[in-house]
């Protein structure tokens, strides 16, 4: 099958097993990466899931990406959050470009997303949680202007696989554990895990959110 041509640019890998309706994840790269970063997870990845991975809207030469600009001042980062909630937007309508467009299940339905892609997962399952069935967040953060929770009950069905790099020198890990507090508050399900590693994907961490994700969908 070959990709269509929806409102975001994608690459797709098809699901094994012929059922009429597969379950799908949807993949959000980082910062000044693009859609082949994550999709080299595909050909590991559970295979009933129909796969797609996503290249965000704005171009950031010179060959990457970016769901929102970034500044650096002399002593913090600044997010561009009006351009991150026209992602977060952007990405609600692309799912349900998804789920008219291709044969997946639009009730099992999960995001991943590394760095700036968790953010944006993150704000995405916050804002429109009928959408989403689990999300996998990898070394990333909550970014509370690009969401606000009112009702606990929309996210009762929600599942979350979090984690972080414990000498990650991009996102600092204490911004990440308040993860946590935050989803306990709320009553939402989640796992958090760190490894040993930096702004990455350490291997065993790979197999860890795999064998989560494989009991889900």
């Amino acid at each position: 099958m070959q990709a269509k041509n929806l409102s975001l640019y994608h690459i797709i890998r098809v699901p094994e097993t012929s059922e009429a309706k597969a379950p799908v994840i949807i993949l959000f790269h980082g910062y000044g990466s693009n859609e082949e970063d994550l999709f080299s997870f595909a050909a590991e990845l559970p295979k009933h899931l129909f796969v797609i991975s996503v290249r965000a809207p704005r171009n950031l030469p010179p060959y990457g990406y970016s769901w929102y600009d970034i500044h650096y001042t002399a002593t913090e980062k600044i997010s561009n959050d009006e351009q991150a909630i026209e992602s977060r937007d952007m990405i609600a309508s692309f799912i349900d470009e998804v789920v008219e467009n291709y044969p997946v299940d639009v009730n099992n339905v999960t995001l991943l997303g590394f760095s700036q892609g968790t953010i944006l997962s993150y704000a995405v399952a916050f804002t429109y949680p009928e959408k989403i069935k689990n999300v996998i967040a990898l070394s990333g953060y909550l970014n509370h202007n690009l969401f606000d929770i009112s009702d606990n009950q929309k996210y009762k069905h929600l599942d979350f696989y979090c984690s972080h790099g414990s000498v990650d020198q991009v996102i600092p890990v204490e911004a990440a554990r308040e993860i946590t507090p935050f989803m306990e508050l709320h009553s939402i399900q989640h796992v958090y895990e760190e490894y040993p590693v930096g702004h990455g994907v350490a291997p065993q961490n790979f197999y860890s959110f795999k064998a989560w994700l494989e009991k889900r969908t």
